[in-house]
């Protein structure tokens, strides 16, 4: 293993931490959600697609870094966590502190980056 045991350990409990948060934050929300009130003008109704709209994206951010954690969790259980899917190099430790759900390096996501800026012409 490239990472050491003690920052593995210390990203695990930073992605198990943050996956409780997330997990708390959704229950939440479904809470404060209005239910679908068809009444008022129509500067209600917009406000309340607005309103829904704001809902479902920050619900669908969650999701997709709900998504990042578990696949962190799952390399670090297959032994891979730490290493850059672009390079193959182990990715910078204070990297990985900042962002434990990483999977690209600095140099792996610059590559990346450059990738998507070539193509999107």
């Amino acid at each position: 293993m490239v990472v050491s045991q003690n920052l593995v350990e210390e990203c695990k409990t930073k992605l198990m931490e943050a996956k409780e948060d997330i997990i708390n934050r959704v229950r939440e929300a479904k809470g404060t959600l209005v239910k679908e009130d068809t009444t008022g003008d129509e500067g209600d109704q917009t406000n309340r697609i607005l309103q829904e709209s704001e809902f479902m994206a920050n619900q669908e951010r969650l999701r997709k870094q709900l998504f990042e954690i578990e696949s962190a969790l799952s390399r670090i259980d297959d032994g891979t966590y730490g290493l850059c899917e672009e390079t193959d190099e182990p990715i910078e430790e204070a990297r990985l502190k900042a962002i434990p759900w990483t999977r690209l390096s600095i140099e792996g996501a610059e590559i990346r980056e450059s990738q998507q800026r070539k193509y999107a012409r």
